[in-house]
């Protein structure tokens, strides 16, 4: 029973950060890097899986040490570690895909200071322990990744007629320039938005203290604005 109730915790965990609370739609952190870098799909599965990777391995470290990190320095300690894996991904972006770490420019090094990563260090990992935080990263990962992925391939195809760089639409197509412009990439996100809501909806997803992660930790009431 003990084994069953974990389970369905840590995937719990594991799934809140792919719709309950994705980062880009529901929280509406990181969105510079994602609108920036989604004009091409291969661009969005990079960003999504070196954010994934750099989340993933700090949360884990963070985890790990927590109870050795001083409170009073823990955000500068945060950045370092967050640095150092952003770092290693850059440079393997760099010596192995050279072409995609020149389209992603300086979006990747810009990792360091994501909302997203400092967000979920501060406020999950560096409080749970580390079976907490994988499902955690890859959750939230995931989430982030099938955004920026689903946002890229709209933009590519209205926008350019292709896919991974085949030709999709028909050689006549007239590209939408609109759709590779920073407003056409908003306006796709507001689409996404509105998308995941109507799922919510449709799922009838909770969406208050039973559907957090956090609900066993935190020790708030749920009914304290009701309280209030």
């Amino acid at each position: 029973m003990k084994n069953t109730s974990t389970s369905k915790r840590l995937f719990r965990i594991f799934t809140n950060g792919i719709i309950r609370e994705n980062p880009l739609l529901m929280l509406m952190i990181g969105l510079c890097s994602a609108l920036a870098v989604t004009t091409a799909t291969e661009n969005g599965i990079g960003m999504g899986l070196s954010m994934t990777f750099v989340l993933l391995m700090s949360e884990v470290v963070i985890s790990t040490f927590r109870k050795l990190i001083p409170d009073s320095i823990r955000i500068p300690i945060f950045i370092i570690i967050i640095a150092a894996f952003t770092t290693v991904i850059d440079y393997a972006l760099k010596a192995y895909f050279p072409d995609l770490s020149k389209a992603m420019g300086v979006f990747i090094p810009l990792i360091v200071v994501n909302c997203i990563i400092m967000g979920r260090v501060e406020g999950f990992s560096y409080k749970q322990p580390v079976s907490d935080v994988i499902p955690d990263a890859l959750g939230m990962g995931l989430g982030y990744t099938w955004v920026l992925t689903g946002i890229s391939v709209v933009r590519e195809l209205l926008g350019a007629g292709t896919i991974l760089g085949f030709q999709i639409m028909p050689a006549n197509y007239e590209p939408i320039i609109f759709f590779v412009l920073p407003p056409g990439g908003f306006f796709i996100f507001a689409l996404f938005i509105a998308l995941n809501l109507f799922i919510k909806s449709r799922l009838k997803v909770a969406t208050g203290c039973e559907s957090c992660p956090m609900e066993t930790h935190c020790g708030i009431p749920e009914n304290k604005g009701e309280q209030a």
